[in-house]
């Protein structure tokens, strides 16, 4: 199986010494940086909505940004993104061996980047999926991606022997695989608090479990779609009367939260 899911805003540029690989967009992720530092601070600050202080800091990393960029101002993906997913990833704590499997098995759907693997190197770097930069390609970012993340992925998956794609990335950056060409069936797993008024997804903790998932598939090199109701990680537990194949449920009992 193929598992993909979203970045983080908030990263973590802790020293790093381990193995880096390249993006397979590098080249397209330059072209956006060009873009991107062109913009005027408000409107980057706009097409982010984000404060004046942020605005700055992004305009200072689109302004560095470099083409052929040097080790040190890199980071592996994986180790480098530090949101609510990856609390549940806990991507330094996985042995080499898990890496090596995640390298080949996990992806990282980003804005600037396309499709990441978790030792991709990266540089610092804001720019969410549903921005509305305009390039030559378009309005968005949806527009610029186009069906190259789609294409990427159908590869991907041919090249491990699997059919089947986990999604546990959210909808703003799924959104950028186009269905009509993406020929990998899609799995999606939802994660639920039982709460007083009915079991609800909750967004932290929604997000912590798709990471969660993404490690527990890691770990147990999962290939079978239908081994993903074993997850109980954090105390979720699989509802099959809720569920079908391609949407299993997992609501986690009030004393579990």
């Amino acid at each position: 199986m193929l598992v993909v899911i979203s970045p983080a805003k908030r990263l973590d540029w802790s020293e790093h010494d381990g193995p880096v690989t390249e993006p397979e967009f590098l080249t397209d992720a330059n072209r956006l940086a060009r873009t991107a530092r062109n913009l005027t601070l408000s409107k980057l600050q706009d097409l982010m909505d984000i404060s004046p202080d942020l605005a700055r800091l992004n305009r200072d990393r689109y302004r560095d940004f470099q083409d052929a960029p040097e080790p040190e101002v890199t980071r592996p993906a994986a180790l480098a993104f530090a949101g609510d997913t990856y609390l549940g990833l806990e991507a330094g704590s996985l042995d080499s061996d898990e890496m090596a499997w995640a390298q080949d098995h996990l992806r990282i759907l980003s804005g600037l980047y396309g499709v990441l693997r978790p030792l991709d190197a990266i540089q610092a770097y804001r720019l969410e999926m549903g921005s509305r930069l305009k390039t030559r390609r378009g309005t968005s970012l949806y527009d610029y991606w186009g069906t190259q993340i789609s294409k990427t992925l159908n590869a991907q998956g041919s090249d491990l022997g699997t059919d089947t794609l986990v999604n546990c990335a959210s909808q703003e950056y799924f959104g950028a695989v186009d269905p009509k060409a993406l020929k990998l069936r899609i799995v999606t797993p939802v994660f639920m608090e039982d709460k007083p008024g009915g079991p609800k997804i909750v967004s932290f903790f929604a997000k912590k479990a798709r990471g969660a998932m993404a490690r527990f598939i890691i770990q147990n090199r999962l290939t079978d779609a239908a081994a993903l109701t074993t997850f109980d990680t954090g105390g979720y537990v699989y509802q099959p009367d809720l569920s079908d194949p391609d949407r299993p449920v997992f609501i986690r009992p009030a004393d579990a939260q």
